[in-house]
C-alpha cells in the first residue's frame, strides 16, 4: 500500500490538471474569436498565466474546479463563437446576450455535435446578437435545458423539429425578433410559442 499510494495521487492530480486545461483552451479559443473588445475585459483579464476560475465572467464548481458558467453579457464584444465551447463539458449556463456575436465561427464549419458535449447545459442565452443561422440540431440533445433565448438575432429556418420534445425540462423558449418561418410548434404544450414574431 505504501508503494502504490504515491503513484495513485500523482495520476489523479494529472487528470485534474488536464481537465481544467481543456476548459482554459476552450475559453482562449473564444477570446481568439473576439475581434473587438471595447472594454478590454478579455484582453487584460483572460490570461493563461492566471487560473481560469478567476477570470471575469467565469464561474467554476467548488467540487471539480471545472467551468460551470460563462456570463459575458453586455460586455460590448464583437466576434464569433468557436466550436471549442463544446469542450466545456461541465457547463450549466452560457450567457452571451447583448453583444455583437455573429455566426458560430462560420456556421458551416461548426462541429455538428458541439452541443451534444454539453450534457449539463441548463441555460442558453444568446439574445440581442447578430447570429444568422438555423438553430443547431445538437441543441435538442441537451436534455437538461430549461431556458433557450435566441431573441433579436437574425436566425432563420422553419418550424422547430419534433426533437424539441426531447427537452422535457424546458420552461422558457424565446425566439422572437428573428426571421423564422411558420406560426408555431405543433407539439404538446410547445404550441403556445410563436416563432416569427416578438412576444
Amino acid at each position: 500500500m505504501a508503494v502504490l499510494s504515491p503513484h495513485f495521487v500523482v495520476s489523479f492530480s494529472t487528470k485534474t490538471t488536464t481537465n481544467i486545461d481543456t476548459d482554459q483552451s476552450a475559453l482562449l479559443a473564444l477570446k481568439a474569436c473576439i475581434v473587438s473588445d471595447a472594454q478590454k475585459i478579455l484582453k487584460t483579464d483572460w490570461s493563461a498565466a492566471t487560473s481560469v476560475c478567476n477570470w471575469i465572467g467565469v464561474t467554476c464548481g467548488s467540487r471539480h474546479q471545472r467551468v460551470i458558467a460563462l456570463n459575458l453579457s453586455s460586455m460590448l464584444l464583437t466576434g464569433t463563437i468557436p466550436s471549442q465551447i463544446g469542450n466545456l463539458s461541465f457547463l450549466t449556463s452560457l450567457d452571451l446576450m447583448n453583444n455583437s456575436f455573429m455566426a458560430f465561427c462560420r456556421i458551416s464549419e461548426i462541429r455538428s455535435d458541439m452541443f451534444e458535449h454539453l450534457p449539463r447545459l441548463q441555460v442558453l442565452s444568446l439574445s440581442l446578437n447578430k447570429l444568422s443561422s438555423e438553430i443547431p440540431m445538437g441543441l435538442f440533445k441537451c436534455k437538461e435545458l430549461q431556458v433557450i433565448n435566441f431573441e433579436y438575432n437574425r436566425m432563420m429556418g422553419g418550424i422547430l423539429p419534433k426533437e424539441i420534445g426531447n427537452l422535457t425540462m424546458l420552461r422558457i423558449l424565446r425566439l422572437g425578433g428573428n426571421m423564422f418561418e411558420g406560426k408555431g410548434i405543433a407539439i404538446g404544450w410547445y404550441s403556445s410559442f410563436l416563432l416569427s414574431s416578438a412576444r
